[in-house]
C-alpha cells in the first residue's frame, strides 16, 4: 500500500515532467515560427529586389539592347555606349508591340518621353449619354490603375538624366450609341492619336460606342511602359492607330460547376480578357456536379446543388462581376445547361409538390447514361420545369443586362434516360419539344420577345433531320465538335449563325489525361498557343454556287476552359497566354501564322499581364526573351 506522501511525490514528479515537456515543445514551436518568419522576410526581399531597378540596388546593369536590322540584340553593357533596357528597345524598334495587332493603319514614333501615372487625366469632349460619360470615367480609372501598378515597381527613384515627366491629357469623343452594354451590333472601332503639345502629350480617342473608346484606352495603355533602367514610365511621344475587330464575338468560356473559383479569380480573368480585347465571358455556371448560383428566383437550386456555403455566387457577386466586365467592354453570358448536365440541384421537386423535375439523377452505372458522373436530365413533360426556367432566365437577364443573346445549353442528352421514362415517344422528338418550350420560356422571360441570338451547343439535335426543324432566325449554334467532323461543317453549310469552339483547336482542358483512368482523355493532346493562333476554319468555306450550301455566318469564336482537373490557384497559367492568342486571331485574323513578330508581341503582352497580377505560363525560357531572334 502506497503512502499518501509517496503518491503525491510520484504524481508531482509526473506533473513537473509534463510541464518540462510542454516548455520544450513551446520553445520548439517558437523557434519554428521565427524561422518561418525569417524565410518569409527573406523571400519578400528577393521578390522586392527582383522588381526594383538595378541602379536602386547599387547594381550596374549587366546588359544593354540595341536595335539593329529591326531587331533588338543583347550586348554586355560594358561593350556599348548606349544603355537601353529590353522593354524600351522592344517598344522603339520595328515591331508595334500591340496586342492584338490593329487592323487599320498604324504609325508609331521611335522616340519616348517620361510620364507619370498621376499626370494622366481625362476629358470627355463628346458623349451621347450621361451613362456613357460615367462609364468612360470609371473605365479610365481602371486604365490608370493598371498603369500605376507598373509605376509602383519603379520604387519612386527616377534617373535624373531622362528629363521631367510629361503629363498626358486623354480626350475622348463618343459619337454613336448611348448604350454602354456590348450588343451584337455594337461598333467597337476606335481611332487613337498621340501628339506632343508643349510639355503635355495629348491623346485623342474617337469611337462610336463606349466599348470602342474603352478599347482605345487599352491600346493607349500598351504604349506606356516601365523602363527598369530609368526607373520611370515612358510613353511614345507620337502615335496614330485606326482599329476595329474582324469578329463581333470573341469569347472565353469558364466552367465553375466542376470546380468552384472565388470571385477574385473571375475578376482577374475578366481583367486579362479586357487587356486582350476579348469581349464575351461565357460563364458555364451549372452542370450535373454543382449549381453554385444562389438565385432569388429559385434558391432551392443552390441549396440542393452547391458544394457548400463557401462555393456559392450570390446576386451581389454576379453584379460585381458584370460591373467589372462592362467596364472592360465585356458581356457576361451565363449558361444554365439544360436539359442534360443537371444533377442534385433539381432533386427537390417531389418534396415541394412539383413532381419529378429531373430523372436519372446520379443513376448507376453512370457510363450508360452520361459522359461523366453524376448523371441527370430534366423532365421534359413536367410544366413546372419550364416555369422554373422562365424564372431563372428572367433573373439572369436582369442581373447581366444581356438580353440580345442568350445560351440555353442543349448538349449531350441521354436518349436512354428519357426512353426509360417515356417509352411512348422518340427521345429526339422529346428533345426538340423541350428546346421549343425552353425558347417559349425565354421569350416570356425577355419581355415577350426572343433574344436576337439564342445559342445551343452542337449535338445530335443540330444534325439532319432535326437541324432543319430548328428556328434558324433566332437560334445559333456553338460548334464544339472537331473541325473535320462532317456534322460541324453541316451546321455552317445550313446557314446557322455560329460560334466556333472546335475541340481540336480551342479546348484549353485537352492534353492533361483523363481523370477517370490512365488514358489520354477525351480530347487528346495539349493545344499550344501556336495551334490556337493558326486555326482559321472560316477560310475553308467552299463557294456556295459549287456546293449549294448557304453562306457561312460565323459570328466569332470562343476558347473553352472546362475544369474537371482545374481549380482555384491554377487558372491563370492554364488559360494565359493561350487565350491571348485566340484574342488576336478573332480581332485581327491576319493570314500569317505564329511568325517571329507574333512571338515578340505575345511575350510583351505576357509581361503586361504579369504586371497586372495575372500569372500566365511562359512562352519559352527567359533567355529567349532576352535573345528572341536566337530562339526563332
Amino acid at each position: 500500500m502506497k503512502s499518501w506522501g509517496e503518491s503525491l511525490g510520484r504524481g508531482a514528479s509526473a506533473h513537473f515532467s509534463r510541464v518540462g515537456w510542454l516548455r520544450r515543445a513551446l520553445l520548439l514551436l517558437a523557434a519554428a515560427a521565427c524561422t518561418a518568419a525569417a524565410l518569409l522576410y527573406w523571400r519578400q526581399q528577393l521578390d522586392d529586389r527582383a522588381h526594383r531597378p538595378l541602379h536602386n540596388l547599387g547594381i550596374e546593369p549587366q546588359w544593354t539592347w540595341i536595335c539593329r536590322n529591326e531587331r533588338c540584340e543583347r550586348l554586355p553593357a560594358s561593350e556599348s555606349t548606349i544603355l537601353q533596357s529590353l522593354p524600351t528597345c522592344n517598344m522603339l524598334c520595328a515591331s508595334t508591340q500591340l496586342w492584338p495587332q490593329p487592323t487599320g493603319p498604324v504609325s508609331l514614333a521611335t522616340a519616348a518621353v517620361p510620364v507619370r501615372a498621376d499626370g494622366i487625366s481625362l476629358k470627355v469632349t463628346a458623349s451621347p449619354s450621361r451613362e456613357v460619360t460615367e462609364h468612360l470615367n470609371d473605365a479610365f480609372a481602371l486604365m490608370r490603375d493598371d498603369i500605376k501598378s507598373l509605376e509602383k515597381t519603379a520604387d519612386g527613384k527616377r534617373r535624373s538624366d531622362i528629363g521631367s515627366p510629361r503629363d498626358i491629357l486623354v480626350r475622348v469623343a463618343v459619337n454613336g450609341s448611348a448604350d454602354v452594354r456590348l450588343r451584337l451590333d455594337t461598333d467597337e472601332s476606335y481611332k487613337l492619336s498621340i501628339r506632343p503639345n508643349g510639355y503635355t502629350l495629348v491623346a485623342d480617342i474617337t469611337a462610336h460606342s463606349f466599348c470602342g473608346a474603352r478599347h482605345g484606352f487599352e491600346t493607349l495603355s500598351q504604349l506606356i511602359w516601365l523602363d527598369p533602367y530609368a526607373s520611370s514610365l515612358l510613353a511614345l511621344e507620337a502615335a496614330s492607330v485606326e482599329d476595329a475587330p474582324r469578329f463581333h464575338y470573341r469569347g472565353l468560356l469558364l466552367d465553375t460547376a466542376r470546380n468552384y473559383f472565388p470571385v477574385p479569380e473571375l475578376l482577374r480573368t475578366i481583367d486579362a480578357m479586357g487587356a486582350c480585347k476579348l469581349n464575351t465571358f461565357h460563364w458555364h455556371a451549372s452542370d450535373s456536379q454543382s449549381f453554385p448560383l444562389r438565385l432569388n428566383s429559385a434558391p432551392q437550386l443552390a441549396q440542393h446543388g452547391a458544394y457548400g456555403p463557401g462555393a456559392i455566387y450570390t446576386p451581389d457577386d454576379i453584379r460585381a462581376i458584370v460591373r467589372r466586365a462592362r467596364l472592360r467592354g465585356i458581356r457576361v453570358l451565363i449558361e444554365i445547361d439544360a436539359p442534360a448536365h443537371v444533377g442534385r440541384a433539381w432533386a427537390w421537386g417531389p418534396a415541394a409538390g412539383l413532381g419529378h423535375l429531373a430523372h436519372c439523377i446520379e443513376v448507376e452505372p453512370w457510363s450508360a447514361f452520361c459522359g461523366e458522373p453524376p448523371c441527370g436530365q430534366l423532365n421534359p413533360r413536367n410544366p413546372h420545369v419550364y416555369d422554373l426556367l422562365e424564372r431563372v432566365y428572367t433573373e439572369i437577364i436582369q442581373l447581366t443586362g444581356v438580353d440580345d443573346i442568350f445560351h440555353i445549353g442543349g448538349d449531350e442528352v441521354s436518349e436512354r434516360c428519357w426512353t426509360q421514362h417515356f417509352n411512348d415517344t422518340d427521345p429526339m422528338d422529346l428533345w426538340l419539344d423541350f428546346t421549343n418550350r425552353a425558347m417559349l420560356a425565354l421569350n416570356r422571360a425577355n419581355g415577350g420577345k426572343l433574344p436576337e441570338l439564342t445559342l445551343l451547343w452542337s449535338s445530335r439535335l443540330t444534325r439532319s433531320p432535326y437541324l432543319e426543324r430548328l428556328d434558324r432566325k433566332h437560334i445559333g449554334i456553338q460548334v464544339w465538335g472537331a473541325s473535320r467532323w462532317p456534322e460541324s461543317r453541316a451546321v455552317l453549310d445550313a446557314g446557322f449563325r455560329s460560334i466556333i469552339s472546335h475541340v481540336d483547336a480551342w479546348y484549353l482542358d485537352c492534353g492533361f489525361g483523363s481523370w477517370r483512368d490512365s488514358s489520354d482523355g477525351h480530347c487528346g493532346p495539349y493545344r499550344s498557343w501556336q495551334q490556337i493562333y493558326e486555326h482559321r476554319p472560316w477560310t475553308e468555306e467552299a463557294p456556295a454556287a459549287a456546293t449549294g450550301a448557304e453562306p457561312w455566318r460565323v459570328e466569332g469564336g470562343a476558347a473553352c476552359q472546362w475544369t474537371e482537373q482545374l481549380a482555384a490557384g491554377g487558372l491563370d497559367a492554364r488559360v494565359w497566354p493561350r487565350a491571348a492568342a485566340l484574342a488576336e486571331r478573332l480581332w485581327a485574323d491576319r493570314a500569317e501564322g505564329a511568325a517571329a513578330d507574333v512571338y515578340l508581341r505575345l511575350d510583351t503582352q505576357r509581361a503586361r499581364l504579369l504586371a497586372r497580377g495575372v500569372r500566365p505560363a511562359p512562352l519559352w525560357p527567359r533567355w529567349c526573351s532576352h535573345n528572341p531572334h536566337a530562339c526563332l
